[in-house]
């Protein structure tokens, strides 16, 4: 499963490291845009098996953050 960006812009945080376990609803990265921090959680449980970001990228929306397994 992957998951995206919702809306544009820079990566402040990232929560989640490949082949750890995530909660549905966990918070795995935060995007700064218009000088607020929105996050991205998890669609549902499962494994990182990618992160495709690191702090301070800049993302579009619908660009790929993390893969999950299920």
């Amino acid at each position: 499963m992957d998951v995206t960006a919702n809306m544009a812009g820079t990566v402040v945080g990232v929560k989640a490291q490949p082949g750890e376990d995530v909660a549905q609803g966990q918070e795995i990265v935060v995007l700064e845009s218009m000088k607020m921090e929105i996050g991205v959680a998890a669609p549902a449980a499962g494994r990182v098996a990618a992160v495709h970001v690191q702090p301070r990228d800049q993302v579009a929306e619908g660009q790929l953050l993390f893969s999950l397994d299920g």
